[in-house]
């Protein structure tokens, strides 16, 4: 099969498309002939070389990718046969192997798509869909908060927006760049910010108009810390990542 392989931690020029042997799977595993693979900014650090502390890096040479959808063509040992020939999604944590023809998952990380969902929205779904999920149910938004969402235009922001949007609340987009900001605008925020521009926490103060963040979601760190000076008094902040490469430290 052909996939793509990385012999040293780099730029994206490290990244070279190889034919190698085909995987089998083992006792508990199926294999996926890959559809779709799902690529995130964690997937870029560790291509880089660049994520330490929270997961160890891969050995090299490696196969990246850690999401997958498509279609499983063998069982391993003590696999329902009912599996063979479904359409699923699968995770499959730091083991990597996503970007290639074929895949290899355990069977407890798999779902089967739904008819309605193509392999695409399926695997952009499976990573940051459950993660937007988990952050819902600790902030639980009501239509009394005025939400604050930085990188509102990526993964889990845009979802963020959206959700904040639909329990009522009013959400305040905050996005690296024009086109985001405007990005997050039409996904349901009320206002949208570009943090580029000096000042923006100063915009979103006088946008709000003496109403104070309740809640505020940060998946950038870094510089995006001035979003903690917005919240007010009694407000909650949920960190969930850090894009910018320096964790927010509060």
């Amino acid at each position: 099969m052909r996939a793509i392989r990385q012999h040293a931690f780099g730029g994206p020029d490290e990244l070279r498309l190889e034919d190698v042997p085909d995987p089998r799977p083992g006792s508990g595993q199926v294999r996926i002939r890959v559809e779709s693979a799902g690529v995130h900014v964690i997937d870029t650090a560790i291509r880089r070389g660049q994520q330490t502390g929270v997961f160890a890096l891969p050995e090299l040479p490696m196969t990246p990718g850690r999401e997958v959808a498509g279609m499983i063509d063998e069982l391993g040992d003590g696999v329902d046969p009912g599996w063979l020939g479904r359409r699923v999604v699968a995770h499959l944590g730091m083991a990597s192997g996503g970007y290639a023809e074929l895949a290899v998952a355990a069977v407890d990380a798999l779902h089967e798509i739904p008819g309605s969902l193509d392999a695409h929205g399926a695997v952009a779904m499976i990573g940051t869909g459950r993660t937007m999920m988990a952050i819902l149910e600790v902030a639980e938004p009501t239509a009394a908060d005025v939400v604050l969402i930085t990188a509102a235009a990526g993964g889990i922001g845009s979802l963020l927006v959206q959700a904040a949007r639909n329990a009522g609340a009013t959400a305040v987009g905050v996005a690296g760049g024009a086109k985001k900001a405007a990005l997050a605008g039409e996904l349901g925020a009320t206002v949208a910010f570009d943090y580029t521009q000096p000042g923006w926490t100063g915009a979103v103060r006088d946008a709000l108009d003496g109403r104070e963040i309740t809640l505020a979601f940060d998946g950038v760190g870094g510089d995006i810390g001035g979003a903690f000076e917005l919240l007010g008094i009694g407000g909650r902040l949920i960190l969930y990542g850090w894009s910018s490469g320096t964790p927010l430290t509060v």
